[in-house]
């Protein structure tokens, strides 16, 4: 069961700020401690801007969940871009296609509770990650 829902278009840096600041909101409106807080706003700063690097835009979807026995935020970033050829090694850390460090998509998933990558070469990536309260 989904409580709330905010949908961001990604095509610029100030896209990413307001993904980040929404989700925050999110955090907030559920009783999240600063520290969760804060582990959801960087994922959500390392999901936009790898949709800005790799696809040029996307959107980031955050979303408050709650079920009969906990409550979260969710977030997906989906985008139409060239896709990730091989997911598993992108998950390495220190593996980067683009010339970085190769810890955005390992970090967010150590810093969420639940984290899926769908990815089709030539259509695109969806990441969604949840943490729970």
């Amino acid at each position: 069961m989904s409580s709330g829902e905010v949908r961001i278009a990604i095509r610029g840096e100030p896209d990413v700020t307001r993904a980040i600041l929404e989700s925050g909101r999110a955090c907030t409106a559920i009783g999240f401690r600063d520290d969760q807080k804060s582990r959801v706003t960087t994922a959500v700063s390392e999901l936009a801007r790898n949709i800005l690097k790799y696809a040029d835009s996307g959107e980031i979807v955050v979303r408050t969940r709650e079920t009969r026995h906990a409550r979260g935020v969710q977030v997906t970033a989906v985008d139409r871009g060239p896709g990730i050829e091989d997911v598993e090694r992108a998950l390495a850390d220190h593996y980067s296609s683009g010339g970085t460090l190769g810890l955005g998509l390992p970090g967010v998933r150590r810093l969420m509770d639940e984290f899926d990558v769908q990815s089709t070469c030539g259509e695109g990536t969806r990441v969604t990650a949840t943490l729970w309260l």
